[in-house]
């Protein structure tokens, strides 16, 4: 009983291993060095704002928070973006914040975004889990 226990416990280090590997290995780059990102807050009433931000960051979390267009709440995972602009989102209707790139829905926290010289961020009021 013993062995199968240390051998499912080897097995299971191994895979944490082999995991942190494969991420560190294809995790996204980031970029240093002075850069220019666009963030549009899409309202939940659908009005838009628009907002330029020129920093040294290399993770888009940064510059939210930085300029304070964000606030939320910190976990494990990264921060948990809960107010845009100044629009909470209302947990009792299921909304929440997505974060897209150019229109493309991000797999990533804002936290874990890396950010290069001239693109485009969207933080859009959703509704629905």
């Amino acid at each position: 009983m013993k062995k199968k226990l240390l051998i499912g416990c080897g097995a299971l280090v191994l895979a944490c291993l082999l995991a942190a590997v494969l991420y560190i290995q294809t995790r996204p780059e980031t970029a240093e060095g002075a850069k220019t990102i666009d963030v549009v807050v899409v309202h939940g009433d659908g009005t838009e704002a628009a907002f330029q931000y020129q920093t040294d960051a290399e993770y888009l979390g940064e510059v939210l928070v930085e300029n304070e267009l964000v606030e939320g709440t910190e976990s494990a995972y990264g921060l948990f973006i809960t107010t845009v602009d100044g629009e909470t989102a209302d947990d009792s209707l299921q909304q929440w914040w997505c974060i897209t790139r150019s229109g493309e829905m991000l797999s990533t926290g804002a936290d874990q975004t890396p950010i290069a010289d001239g693109e485009q961020y969207e933080l859009t009021l959703t509704e629905g889990y």
